[in-house]
């Protein structure tokens, strides 16, 4: 049982305390926090360049300065979009083990994680709706896991990785003086508590293939790399939505997308969203 695991490790235990402290010290109020403009400058950048699909690519040196704040400005609402379907993911996934057996030890965190969950979910749907629209959820890939552990192992490693991604996002445009006000705050407050939630994530998901390990033949443990691995690469092309190409004003989207990740900047683009996590996945075992 996931509480019995933790309540042998002491410092997890440490660390849950200190980021249940930290959610309460630094908590605030979304909905009194945040100062909405009428409309945002279309003619600037509404996502780090660096970021956007084209970057680096020879696509991008057919598109005119105008049309790359356009496609940016449709990639920052894509992206915020994915947090809304990502988020109200994983909240049902916590939310069906919060104060149920094998868990009781991690709720309290679950608490918090889940509040300040649904408010991210809030002020990025709220950001979509103001400024443009949410983009449908893509479909997901799916895996059938043999027991609950794997089950639970593969729910808590999708959510890291997830959050991972998005964080890497986050903490860049924070800082990104070439972005809107509006746009830095929300990275700023989502980077905030997306530390705590993976600094959870990590030692959770370690204590959960721990024991996953130990119990799992050979062939399930490659099973189990192979789908974190194809997660990995769904979730990097999830940023790649032909829509938003055709909302931007390009022209033959589906072939844009093909050409984007196709291109060696793509491999480049993913291999540096993904380097931390993929070195914790290896170091702790998870993928090899």
């Amino acid at each position: 049982m996931v509480s019995t695991l933790i309540d042998q490790n002491n410092r997890f235990l440490g660390i849950l305390d200190r980021l249940s402290s930290k959610s309460v010290e630094d908590y605030y109020n979304p909905y009194k926090l945040f100062e909405w403009p009428d409309s945002l400058p279309e003619d600037m950048w509404w996502m780090s360049p660096e970021l956007t699909t084209t970057h680096g690519t020879a696509a991008a040196e057919r598109l005119t300065d105008k049309q790359l704040h356009a496609l940016s400005r449709q990639e920052s609402l894509n992206f915020y979009s994915l947090n809304v379907h990502g988020i109200r993911e994983l909240l049902i996934d916590v939310t069906r083990r919060i104060h149920t057996k094998g868990f009781e030890t991690p709720s309290e965190f679950f608490h918090h994680f889940i509040g300040e969950e649904n408010e991210h979910m809030w002020f990025f749907a709220e950001f979509c709706l103001r400024y443009g629209k949410i983009y449908r959820q893509p479909g997901g890939i799916s895996a059938e896991a043999p027991r609950p552990d794997v089950e639970s192992l593969l729910v808590f490693t999708r959510i890291l990785i997830f959050e991972e991604l998005v964080d890497h996002f986050n903490s860049k445009m924070a800082l990104d003086d070439r972005l809107d006000d509006t746009i830095r705050a929300i990275n700023r407050i989502h980077h905030q508590d997306e530390s705590r939630h993976i600094a959870f994530g990590r030692e959770l998901v370690s204590v959960l293939f721990a024991e996953v390990r130990r119990t799992s033949t050979e062939q399930e443990l490659d099973d189990i790399a192979a789908y974190v691995k194809r997660y990995m690469t769904y979730s990097f092309e999830t940023l790649y939505n032909p829509q938003v190409y055709r909302d931007a004003g390009i022209e033959k989207p589906q072939e844009l997308r093909r050409e984007l990740l196709e291109s060696p900047a793509r491999a480049e683009f993913e291999r540096s969203v993904y380097r931390k996590t993929a070195k914790y996945l290896e170091k702790t075992g998870i993928i090899r």
